[in-house]
């Protein structure tokens, strides 16, 4: 899957998770929780939700991998299941 395709189902997901917050403007470096105001549960959401869309199953232990959009992306592109 190409990244441009990995970034917009990751910001589909945060729009559904954080309707209110300044999803668009999101840049590949800024901090997700951050830069949304996420707390814990609204992270929890988006990781659960990030695993069933991409087919992935994220430990708990690498969620401190996930800060960025960009650090999201690579993960995924690391952990997504051989086509």
């Amino acid at each position: 899957m190409s990244e441009n395709k990995i970034e917009s189902g990751l910001i589909k997901l945060l729009k559904q998770i954080a309707p209110d917050k300044p999803v668009e403007q999101l840049k590949p470096e800024d901090q997700i929780r951050k830069k949304l105001a996420l707390d814990s549960f609204d992270f929890l959401q988006f990781i659960i939700a990030l695993d069933e869309m991409f087919k992935i199953k994220t430990p708990e232990e690498h969620y401190h991998k996930l800060e960025t959009l960009k650090d999201v992306v690579l993960y995924i592109e690391q952990n997504q299941p051989a086509a």
